[in-house]
């Protein structure tokens, strides 16, 4: 009787640690995906050099005029605002082809290039 009453025992104790094994391995995976979607995008908040890519910061991935920012020295083409959203490009004392503005940004750097959610000048 005890053998019965030591196995049933033991194969009880068996089935909690694999549920609890199983359990702890389903939180470790969901961690690593919570950890992991929160680290691939790191949102930017500073005060950076705005200005046209190719007149001003010598970028030449694209052709034309594109509105551009400069981070620490590295200069990224902008996705989501355009080079005359901000007046004309070209104006003499304000535009972005003939000078370098400050501004506000917020957003990430994705493909290089920098993808603003918002960009006010400041200048």
């Amino acid at each position: 009787m005890k053998s019965k009453c030591f196995r049933k025992q033991l194969i009880n104790e068996l089935i909690k640690n694999y549920l609890k094994l199983e359990i702890m391995k389903k939180l470790i995976v969901l961690s690593l995906l919570i950890l992991a979607s929160c680290s691939n995008k790191k949102e930017i908040k500073q005060v950076a050099e705005i200005s046209c890519g190719q007149c001003q910061f010598d970028l030449d991935s694209k052709n034309g005029c594109d509105l551009a920012i400069r981070i620490d020295n590295k200069a990224y083409f902008v996705e989501g605002f355009e080079i005359d959203d901000f007046g004309d490009a070209h104006d003499e004392k304000t535009g972005f082809c003939e000078v370098i503005r400050r501004g506000e940004i917020t957003g990430q750097i994705e493909n290089n290039k920098f993808v603003a959610s918002s960009l006010k000048l400041i200048d």
